[in-house]
């Protein structure tokens, strides 16, 4: 459930009192993006990289960015403020307002800003991740872009919730793993951790850029890699990343049993947790200056 107080363009709002219009052709069709980040200690996780990914998703598909990174900031720890959040995680949407036909008169700004937060989603300590054949598009121009059109995404895990599974593994177009619908996907073997590549659909996910450099800490390296479901089927470890959930280990793929968590998932998620602490601390000792 989200949090009352809402950014919508240029003020901070109770949400009922935002309106969003039928006329706004890019909340009809879906040309939009967006971001969530982590918020710990009121603070913005990792902001800059995902500003960054907002940029390069920005360019791909055309949306004009009319906001900078230090302004988009200042509104997003405005609602931090306003509901209160020490530990929970945000959205900033963009939403592309002038394209198309379907579109009114009214007066509203070309791009719609939107920020809001929520309390951390609950998840289980071991997941269960169903299989779904072409879930991903690897050879969309829009592949990697996350992108309010997330009706393929929520579909998929509807579905899989009915069966009992926590996640999906979206398989791409030409049979290989790309990640799960809302979070990337990684498999241990032989002491290596192997992720997809990015070409193989799945996003460029803040979590998994920050595990491949931190990983050589653990002693071990990320390796990006093509893999088949029979891949993941065989590891020693699967687990998955997002920013709302961290680390978490999968217990399960399509009925195929792997033992979770294991030592690998566990470490890395120590590792993580203090990559956050320093990040935050950090963060909060510059505000305090």
């Amino acid at each position: 459930m989200i949090h009352p107080n809402v950014f919508h363009n240029d003020r901070l709002l109770p949400i009922e009192k935002v309106r969003l219009s039928p006329g706004q052709a890019g909340l009809i069709c879906g040309w939009g993006i967006f971001t969530t980040l982590r918020i710990s200690r009121s603070e913005a996780f990792a902001y800059e990289r995902h500003w960054r990914r907002l940029e390069k998703d920005a360019a791909v598909t055309r949306l004009p960015m009319a906001y900078t990174a230090a302004k988009v900031r200042v509104h997003l720890h405005e609602v931090i403020r306003a509901n209160k959040v020490a530990e929970g995680c945000a959205r900033i949407y963009l939403v592309y307002n002038t394209v198309g036909f379907w579109q009114s008169d009214e007066k509203h700004p070309q791009v719609d800003l939107i920020i809001y937060t929520a309390p951390l989603p609950e998840h289980r300590e071991i997941v269960r991740l169903a299989l779904r054949h072409d879930g991903r598009h690897a050879a969309s121009p829009l592949a990697g872009v996350k992108s309010i059109s997330w009706l393929n995404n929520v579909w998929a895990v509807a579905e899989a919730n009915k069966e009992g599974f926590d996640e999906v593994v979206m398989l791409n177009e030409r049979g290989e793993v790309a990640e799960c619908t809302s979070a990337n996907i990684f498999a241990v073997k032989n002491g290596k951790i192997l992720t997809p590549p990015l070409n193989s659909g799945c996003l460029e996910g803040v979590t998994r850029g920050i595990l491949m450099e931190i990983a050589p800490e653990a002693g071990v390296s990320v390796v990006e890699q093509s893999l088949r479901p029979e891949d993941v089927y065989s590891a020693d470890e699967v687990f998955i990343s997002s920013t709302n959930r961290n680390l978490i280990g999968a217990g399960e793929i399509a009925g195929h049993r792997i033992p979770a968590p294991g030592p690998v998932c566990r470490r890395l998620n120590e590792l993580f947790d203090a990559y956050v602490e320093d990040y935050v601390t950090r963060r909060l000792a510059s505000a305090a200056r």
